[in-house]
């Protein structure tokens, strides 16, 4: 905790952390439909990883006892990928290509660059040694070993790795089910004309963008009324059909504010108040039984507490193994002069000078500038009771590590 009874970004996180339990819903999609899913199983290796020894270039498959210096050799075969090598003939070379399997009897590959071919004969132009040019049997995977991890995110790298595997089918977690509630009778869906009073609901389509990026399926979004009745109406029918709803506004200390009060009358509040700039007003609880994640109404808050809190809530639900993102040490090429209570998250950029690389800030950091992280790359922490010197070393957080 800190002062002012606001909960520190470190204990809210474990706060909210301690209370996400993995979703148990499975289920099994095709290769091609895995990618950004979370395996629901470990993956062991059916079979070696490439199955037999295989040449890693173009050249020609050799013995090495029978190369001699300035000895031509007879070539004997053709090998392509794809067809199965047979036997070398004692004292002769076989023509292999990328890929194609090693032929009994040779022990090494020499690059077609280092050999001078007359006919269907060659003569070696460079040393050669035992293993050469010669991927090994289950040097990338052997059967029986772990290749991936339950709770690991599938990316482009891990579909490759699956496919050579043998997988068409992959056991994934079920998408995380959420509801989207954004509030405040000011809000005007974008296409419409704006009355006197009114805005735009940005909110909607930030936190529609990101659950999308963070590979949930969004099974509710509405504008709830200002009024308890509707808010508890709204957040109670959410509750039946999410496993976790996420407003926004609403959970500050205005009279409009209703939110947090059904929260705390109708369901149950654990959290509100965090020590974070931008975002003090921040709740978390639950109604029905669902977690309810209340986030701040102001854009850039919505921004910055979704990746900060709301992104690790969602990675821990999903079954996910990496919790947190891994953040840059980088120089700061700004100043904060005046000390605080709660740590802010800077809407900056890598920039690089003739100084070198450093991390810069967008000029206006209100919570109600969204532009600014357009303007931004990342975020940029500055801690609490922390002064930041043009040049002091500090951590910075790219979005596509916040939202991976």
């Amino acid at each position: 905790m800190v002062a002012n009874d606001l909960t520190s970004v470190d204990d809210a996180l474990q706060h909210i952390l301690d209370r996400a339990p993995a979703i148990t819903r499975t289920e099994a999609v095709a290769l091609t439909d895995s990618l950004g899913r979370v395996l629901a199983e470990n993956q062991y290796v059916p079979a070696d990883v490439p199955p037999a020894d295989n040449s890693a270039v173009d050249g020609y498959a050799v013995c090495l006892a029978d190369v001699a210096a300035g000895k031509p050799m007879s070539v004997s075969a053709r090998i392509p990928a794809g067809v199965a090598p047979g036997t070398l003939a004692p004292g002769t070379a076989a023509r292999i290509f990328t890929g194609s399997e090693i032929p009994e009897g040779a022990d090494a590959v020499v690059m077609q660059e280092r050999v001078e071919r007359t006919d269907e004969m060659i003569l070696i132009q460079a040393e050669v040694s035992e293993g050469q040019n010669i991927r090994r049997q289950g040097q990338d995977l052997a059967r029986g070993d772990l290749a991936l991890a339950k709770g690991k995110r599938i990316r482009p790298q891990e579909m490759g790795l699956l496919a050579s595997m043998g997988m068409s089918q992959v056991p994934v977690m079920g998408r995380l089910r959420v509801a989207v509630l954004t509030t405040g009778d000011e809000l005007v869906e974008p296409g419409q004309p704006l009355d006197s009073g009114q805005i735009y609901n940005t909110n909607r389509f930030t936190l529609m963008g990101l659950l999308a990026e963070a590979g949930c399926e969004l099974v509710l979004c509405e504008t709830l009324e200002d009024t308890r009745e509707a808010t508890r109406s709204t957040l109670e029918s959410a509750a039946a059909k999410a496993d976790l709803i996420i407003t926004s506004g609403g959970v500050s200390v205005g009279e409009e504010d209703h939110v947090r009060a059904v929260l705390e009358e109708s369901g149950k509040l654990s959290l509100w108040r965090m020590a974070i700039k931008p975002g003090k007003p921040l709740a978390f609880g639950e109604v029905a039984g669902t977690p309810v994640l209340g986030l701040p109404g102001n854009p850039a808050a919505v921004l910055v507490t979704f990746l900060v809190v709301a992104m690790p809530y969602i990675r821990k639900r999903q079954g996910r193994l990496d919790l947190l993102p891994v953040g840059e040490y980088l120089p700061a090429g700004f100043e904060v002069t005046s000390t605080s209570v709660r740590r802010e998250f800077v809407r900056a950029r890598k920039q690089g000078s003739a100084e070198g690389l450093a991390v810069v800030a967008y000029p206006n950091q209100s919570s109600g500038v969204l532009s600014s992280a357009c303007w931004g790359d990342g975020l940029a922490v500055v801690p609490e009771h922390t002064a930041i010197h043009a040049g002091d070393l500090i951590t910075y957080y790219p979005f596509t590590e916040l939202l991976s």
